[in-house]
């Protein structure tokens, strides 16, 4: 981990503090990270729905498990 001073907005730090019920800035600040690069993530396999050609020899039913 990094040691890093940043300038904050005070407010939106204690509103994230408040609705996140963490009980330090440290938790909430690397919860919210998390959540940021978790929706990118998610964003950038949307936008590759529809454009991968599906498997042909795939077999959903023995794919299932019973």
């Amino acid at each position: 981990m990094m040691a890093t001073n940043l300038a904050i907005d005070d407010e939106l730090l204690e509103e994230a503090l408040s609705i996140s019920g963490f009980k330090t800035k440290k938790d909430t600040v690397n919860h919210a990270l998390r959540e940021f690069v978790d929706r990118r993530k998610q964003l950038e396999i949307v936008e590759l729905f529809g454009k991968l050609d599906p498997d042909a020899d795939y077999n959903y039913k023995k794919a299932r498990k019973h």
